[in-house]
């Protein structure tokens, strides 16, 4: 016990010290090239052609895969400490924009699919396991949640109650406007867009367009194309 506690706490201060000196280099002074070159040897897997900006934040790289092509500007977050079975996967041509920030508790994976957009100031957080599909768009001050806070006894804190974890997932193609709020247990279907400001708290079928507090859905994207016809 006392081993693996020195062993890790050995890799975190590497990858501190690389992530540091690495990660404050700017953009004009070779950065990006020196952080792809020397990354790939703590991340569990780094692609090509990966451009990662100055002042990016990461915990357990070891538990963190970036596929090629991906794009990472300044003040982003990706946390995957707290537990070995962690994992934040970023597939082929991901973008995240600044100030996005990605975090894990412990035995929780998010997946953000190919070629998705996170726009800045979104936050995507477990416990519960977080999947978003490909040629996804999520606009600026966003956040998906997958916890959920038990209440039920007014005797005791809230925060000593636990939590409750089902995931959420949104599936491919989906556009989520500014400062959506998903809820966790939420399924947004394949081809949905949801208006700025929703919060959603329940499944949203495929090629739905929903609004609101709590989010409803309001039409129908493939009738439209039927409608068109």
């Amino acid at each position: 016990m006392i081993n693996q506690q020195y062993s890790a706490k050995l890799k975190r201060f590497q990858e501190l010290l690389i992530t540091t000196l690495l990660g404050s280099i700017p953009n004009i002074a070779l950065g990006p090239q020196l952080r792809r070159l020397i990354y790939q040897h703590i991340f569990a897997v780094l692609g090509n052609k990966v451009y990662i900006q100055h002042d990016v934040e990461f915990f357990s790289t070891a538990c963190i895969e970036i596929g090629n092509g991906v794009h990472i500007f300044k003040n982003v977050r990706l946390d995957a400490k707290g537990h070995p079975n962690n994992k934040i996967h970023l597939a082929n041509g991901v973008a995240l924009e600044r100030n996005v920030d990605i975090g894990c508790l412990e035995n929780t994976c998010i997946h953000i699919g190919e070629n998705t957009f996170i726009a800045p100031n979104v936050c995507i957080a477990g416990p519960g396991d977080i999947h978003i599909g490909k040629h996804c768009m999520i606009a600026s001050h966003s956040g998906l949640y997958a916890n959920n806070h038990i209440f039920s006894n007014p005797l005791l804190p809230i925060k000593d109650q636990g939590i409750t974890r089902q995931g959420i997932t949104i599936e491919d193609d989906c556009w989520l406007g500014h400062g959506v709020t998903v809820l966790d247990g939420v399924t947004i279907g394949k081809g949905s867009v949801i208006g700025a400001g929703a919060v959603v708290n329940r499944d949203i079928p495929p090629y739905s367009i929903a609004v609101g507090i709590p989010a409803k859905v309001i039409k129908s994207r493939v009738a439209n194309v039927i409608c068109n016809l």
